[in-house]
């Protein structure tokens, strides 16, 4: 083994969705980073954006880098999996959580990912890294055109068309997160936050059914809506409050008296931390407009954290969209 995968390549948050001029998008799908690297010596590795290694976890990657990639060539990409019509963030992490032998095969079966191409950074041999951004995409177009390559390969989509680009912000539904801006006549620069991302955002409604502090001074709130049952569901939790929001809320939030939907019920962190919140049960009336982005698990609770916009005391529960609904940017 004579050469190694570079650093990737990072993304800085930009406010606007506008495709910048000498640029082009691509879609940016909620799914693991990861850089994919085939040897002469007839090694694979399948790393994520720090370093680990996922290639016994997705053996079926790891098979098809063998069977397809010409040797000594390095991908950059996004794994994904699919379920039914939308990306399932949560099946790659239980992909990861079963991470060799006879589970890791068993999930690939259940779960297959895919692996979507952006970049090529090694191809049979020469390094490509100089090349600019155009000039990769050309060659990992014909790649996957004269090789061919084929699932579980996917080539993302890239564009300098302003309107195709905005079109892909409908695809939110489908697992899309936003656009990846990339200069043409830049290289990749192992590392540096030079790509720009704009992740869709949108305003929402949702109930206040619990709080981290206390309902006087609370430090963040708990939401949910309910189902098609009348069952509260928990969608998902703020980041810290802002102290004038935390004034804005003074008043506005009894705790629970009696039987609560939420009772006996415990909270974690974050999405996918096993770390318990301390929170106290409110009255769930009071409803609030929130700030979120479209990233959602399969049940349809959002995995990041919510911004606080502003209290709704005009509105009910019966006003706030249902849980699971479907989101659009």
């Amino acid at each position: 083994m004579t050469w190694t995968l570079p650093d990737p390549m990072l993304t800085t948050p930009v406010p606007r969705s506008d495709l910048p001029p000498g640029a082009a998008a691509e879609p940016k799908w909620d799914g693991y980073r990861a850089q994919l690297a085939r040897w002469a010596d007839g090694r694979v590795l399948l790393c994520s954006r720090q370093g680990i290694d996922m290639t016994a976890a997705f053996p079926e990657i790891a098979d098809a880098a063998l069977a397809q990639l010409p040797v000594d060539t390095g991908l950059d990409g996004e794994l994904v999996v699919w379920e039914g019509e939308r990306l399932a963030f949560e099946r790659l992490q239980q992909r990861l959580a079963r991470r060799r032998g006879a589970g890791a095969a068993a999930a690939a079966r259940t779960w297959p990912a895919h692996l979507v191409v952006f970049d090529v950074v090694r191809l049979a041999g020469a390094d490509l890294t100089p090349w600019p951004y155009a000039r990769r995409r050309a060659a990992l177009e014909t790649l996957f055109a004269d090789t061919p390559l084929t699932a579980p390969f996917t080539l993302c989509p890239s564009t300098t068309d302003p309107a195709t680009a905005r079109d892909w912000l409908t695809w939110t539904s489908a697992g899309l997160e936003g656009l990846c801006f990339k200069r043409l006549a830049e290289p990749y620069r192992a590392g540096a936050r030079a790509w720009g991302k704009y992740k869709v955002r949108v305003t929402t409604e949702a109930i206040v059914g619990a709080v981290t502090g206390t309902p006087a001074a609370p430090r963040t709130l708990l939401l949910g809506r309910y189902d098609g049952t009348g069952r509260l569901r928990y969608t998902g939790r703020t980041v810290p409050l802002a102290r004038t929001a935390t004034a804005a809320l003074a008043g506005a939030l009894a705790p629970a008296g009696g039987e609560h939907p939420w009772t006996g019920r415990t909270f974690t962190a974050g999405w996918g931390s096993r770390d318990v919140l301390d929170v106290t049960l409110v009255d769930p009336q009071l409803v609030v407009e929130v700030d979120v982005d479209v990233a959602r698990d399969g049940a349809g609770r959002w995995r990041h954290p919510v911004r606080l916009h502003r209290t709704r005391p005009d509105l009910t529960a019966s006003d706030v969209p249902p849980f699971g609904a479907r989101m659009t940017g």
